[in-house]
């Protein structure tokens, strides 16, 4: 698919792995809405890329209402959906079992509403409207989702139960809705990201930061948000690319702690 003039959204675009896939976008010449709740960090996007290439939407993933009628105002505004990427999520830090006693319900649910449901929630509205469109591609493509998991669904570690359930998740829905979809020219996959620096590792003290830098394989560093965005960009226009989920990871393979 050939992006220059494509419509794209972007769910948590406005920091992190999303903030990178819109910059990466609107390179590319993709007009992008940012779905987010932080108002100010999208502004911020906007006013470096231009508000004639990226718009922002107050979008609550796991409310049907609020993004059924994002995800139609978007259409309204620019005139199609082609892409949607979805990257917003919540970590979490809980034991099945510890010695405040079992893992309680109300931390579980919020992980699981935000990082599974809302994936999904996004991403059938987006295919309702993608499958409008007129063929894109010699193939009548119509457009692609993109969501993303973690190696948290491969290999978590002590403390990610709920974190680790939602992306093993992701990863299990992603050939299902390839195949529900297929018939509307709409391909998906999932982006499988290991340890990538956004803000959050900034925070964390030198020696944790180079432990964390030493479990990587080669290149021994944490990935960047480019080359997440990359990888989103080559699933995005590459038609053949289907089903799959692709691990970015410098080959780690997550230890227990």
């Amino acid at each position: 698919m050939d992006l220059a003039g494509k419509i794209a959204i972007v769910t948590g675009g406005a920091s992190g792995l999303g903030q990178g896939t819109v910059e990466a976008y609107v390179a590319k010449g993709v007009k992008v809405a940012i779905f987010d709740l932080n108002a100010e960090r999208a502004q911020a996007v906007i006013d470096d890329l231009g508000a004639d290439n990226v718009a922002f939407w107050s979008v609550n993933v796991v409310d049907e209402e609020s993004v059924k009628n994002a995800v139609a105002e978007v259409v309204e505004k620019f005139g199609a959906l082609h892409i949607c990427n979805n990257f917003a999520g919540i970590g979490s830090a809980c034991k099945t079992l510890s010695k405040n006693g079992p893992f309680p319900m109300e931390q579980w649910q919020p992980v699981i509403d935000i990082n599974l449901t809302g994936t999904f929630n996004v991403s059938r509205f987006a295919a309702e409207q993608m499958a409008k469109n007129e063929p894109v591609t010699p193939d009548g493509g119509r457009g692609v989702i993109i969501n993303t998991a973690s190696v948290a669904a491969f290999e978590g570690q002590v403390g990610q139960l709920a974190y680790s359930a939602t992306k093993g998740g992701v990863v299990g829905i992603t050939l299902p809705m390839a195949r529900d979809l297929a018939s509307y020219g709409i391909r998906v996959n999932t982006i499988v990201p290991g340890l990538i620096h956004t803000p959050l590792f900034e925070a964390l003290p030198e020696p944790a930061y180079k432990s964390l830098e030493a479990q990587v394989v080669y290149p021994q560093r944490l990935g960047k948000p480019a080359e997440i965005a990359h990888l989103s960009v080559f699933m995005a226009e590459n038609d053949y690319l289907n089903g799959e989920c692709i691990r970015l990871d410098g080959g780690i393979r997550m230890q227990p702690r």
